[in-house]
């Protein structure tokens, strides 16, 4: 990289456009150019529909275009408008709101509750501990924000949660540290579709508690993120956990990054909140003054219409189920999608990580860029990580997703010639 002309020098960045909006973007020329049969885009991080068109729930387009153009239009408070707040952990926890000091404050989008953690409850130059499948969003907000992450293996030999390569680095960074936050992105995880199963929050919850309780002068902080939790599970099923984790010691916080963005197709209104689970009104208070503080000076404060939107909808039952059933429609339509992917994949041998719910399924490979490209050529179109393939079942109809894993088997063995 040059020199900096102008800038600091750790502000100096690559020009050029995120990876994955740059391939997003080829797939949307292509697609113009050969029409939408042709093409199989499975970049986009959103529900679209069979004809690749994104879907908006009525419900809340309905709501929001109701409003009296002064909400929408007007400021919010700093942390967000108080019926918001208590509307919005009620859509967080719904029936499995864990006991504790319960604080939200708004922020835009789940991206939002992400960088008032690692900003707030890390020190600059520490390190974060994720898992080696991650969005990659949060090494740029960590990055951005003058810290660093670390990776521990996701999966064990098993195919589950790796809780002793987690456990392991836990230890370590605490070691150099004294304070360690770790993002666990579930359920639902983006770009795996795995989740961590309540066996799993279990032994998670009792390493934490024994380990806090040795190392009474650290401070480990969990954050939950979860961007894709109403697309898992039947029901309360993927909240169960949250009764867990609580009772703790007083030197862990669990926090959650809530998002409105994928639950309610919300996603350029930037919507969601940062809620804490607090074993004391003190780091509650001390979270929630924290956090508000953050939002004035980064973006002073929320989306007025996006907060009146979620707040008539969880206050009017009948909205309330209208949300619910489009909810519980796409959700179906995401699980027969993805059902078909999965099926195929496992009949032609075509390997994938462990899949549970949500919006992505992964492909281990060795050379994933070089793979994206030569599915490229075959206007197919899926994201290249660090470890593989990124296929989104929420963007590719049902006869696509079942049609992909040969396509991108016969891609992975002419690339690596195996």
């Amino acid at each position: 990289m040059k020199k900096a002309e102008m800038v600091i020098e750790t502000s100096l960045r690559e020009g050029g456009t995120d990876p994955i909006f740059r391939i997003a973007g080829e797939a949307a020329n292509r697609t113009k150019e050969l029409g939408p049969e042709a093409v199989i885009n499975s970049t986009i991080g959103a529900l679209m529909d069979d004809n690749g068109e994104l879907v908006t729930f009525k419900s809340v387009y309905d709501t929001l275009k109701g409003l009296p153009n002064n909400l929408i239009a007007d400021y919010s408070g700093l942390a967000g408008q108080p019926d918001f707040l208590e509307k919005i952990t009620e859509a967080c926890f719904k029936d499995c709101k864990p006991e504790g000091y319960i604080r939200a404050v708004a922020t835009p989008g789940g991206t939002g509750a992400v960088r008032h953690s690692f900003c707030n409850y890390t020190q600059l130059g520490d390190t974060i501990l994720l898992t080696d499948w991650y969005w990659a969003a949060y090494a740029t907000i960590a990055d951005e924000n003058h810290r660093k992450v670390t990776t521990f293996p996701l999966y064990n030999e098993a195919g589950g949660f790796n809780l002793e390569g987690w456990k392991k680095s836990m230890l370590e960074l605490l070691e150099k540290q004294q304070r360690v936050l770790t993002v666990l992105n579930t359920p639902a995880h983006n770009p795996t579709g795995y989740t961590i199963s309540l066996e799993e929050w279990e032994a998670i919850k009792t390493f934490v508690t024994e380990t806090a309780k040795a190392q009474p002068e650290s401070k480990i902080i969990l954050l939950v993120d979860l961007a894709y939790i109403d697309f898992a599970g039947e029901g309360d099923e993927a909240r169960q956990f949250m009764k867990m984790l609580t009772g703790m010691p007083n030197n862990v916080l669990t926090l959650y990054a809530f998002s409105c963005s994928k639950g309610y197709t919300m996603y350029g209104l930037r919507n969601g909140a940062i809620l804490c689970v607090a074993p004391t009104e003190e780091i509650a208070s001390e979270f929630a003054n924290a956090c508000t503080y953050s939002n004035r000076g980064n973006w002073s404060n929320g989306t007025r219409g996006a907060m009146e939107t979620i707040t008539k909808i969880f206050s009017n039952d009948e909205l309330y189920n209208q949300a619910m059933a489009e909810q519980s429609f796409y959700k179906s339509i995401l699980r027969r999608r993805a059902a078909a992917f999965v099926e195929e994949a496992q009949k032609i041998g075509l390997e994938m990580v462990t899949y549970c719910d949500g919006f992505f399924i992964s492909i281990p490979c060795d050379k994933p860029k070089e793979v994206s490209s030569h599915l490229m050529e075959k206007n197919t179109f899926v994201v290249a990580l660090g470890k593989g393939l990124r296929f989104a079942p929420c963007a590719v109809s049902e006869e696509k997703c079942r049609r992909s894993p040969q396509l991108i088997l016969d891609a992975i063995k002419e690339v690596e010639g195996c």
